[in-house]
């Protein structure tokens, strides 16, 4: 089992595995996950590890165990994407384009009514979180701050400011969203941190009381990202075919 779930125990070690595992395509429809008493000896566990583990993934919709007909993977489309493991193993299996054009189309939905409902709501504890955020992405542009963790402060803290408790749950997976879309962004437009000025009009927008701009700018970035993402789409469709 890999080190750097050491920190877990012997039962989420083995799920920490066999979900990564899973999401990589190591096991599938085509070659299926071993039964429980295959892994105690290749993972060198017990039998009740290898069991909760299984129960574990189970929950999270990535598999089904039932007697005599073993262990299957179940198609993506059952995987709970809202766990917080899930979104993890996804986050760190080098992820498709389309999987970030979906994660980003989420965000293009979320963030523009977060921001309104910042601005509208007007708490100023909030909004002073927003504003160090923004600070922080100022300061990574010098060397002075991580870029990356900076502007995914800054999207988190909108949502934290909208007042929303349902937004507010969905921080996590606009964390890993940002983690994936971010590095890709980046990469792709030959930009080291997320761009200072663009983020600035929309803090402005929620600090002046301006729903409707707020969502507008907010709308505006998240757009200017889905398009690179659909940009590089249709290139690889277009290689594709040629």
């Amino acid at each position: 089992m890999n080190r750097a779930n050491r920190g877990m125990n012997l039962t989420q070690q083995v799920a920490d595995t066999l979900g990564n595992a899973i999401i990589n395509g190591k096991y599938g429809a085509h070659n299926p996950v071993p039964s429980e008493a295959v892994l105690c000896e290749q993972l060198q566990v017990s039998r009740s590890a290898a069991r909760e583990a299984v129960k574990s993934l189970a929950a999270k919709g990535l598999i089904t165990s039932r007697a005599r007909q073993g262990i299957r993977v179940l198609p993506e489309s059952e995987w709970n994407l809202f766990d917080a493991d899930v979104l993890r193993w996804m986050r760190d299996s080098n992820p498709s384009l389309e999987l970030l054009r979906e994660f980003t189309e989420l965000r293009v939905a979320v963030e523009p009514e977060a921001a309104m409902l910042a601005a509208q709501l007007q708490d100023h504890e909030k909004i002073t979180l927003i504003g160090q955020a923004l600070d922080r992405m100022k300061d990574a542009e010098t060397g002075l701050d991580d870029p990356l963790e900076s502007d995914i402060a800054f999207h988190l803290s909108i949502l934290n400011a909208s007042g929303n408790r349902f937004f507010m749950q969905l921080g996590r997976i606009i964390d890993t969203t940002l983690r994936v879309s971010i590095r890709f962004t980046n990469r792709r437009t030959g930009v080291n941190a997320g761009v200072h000025a663009d983020h600035k009009k929309i803090y402005d927008a929620i600090v002046d009381r301006q729903p409707e701009l707020a969502a507008k700018q907010a709308s505006n970035l998240m757009s200017a990202t889905l398009s690179t993402i659909l940009s590089a789409l249709e290139e690889n469709s277009s290689a594709n075919k040629a």
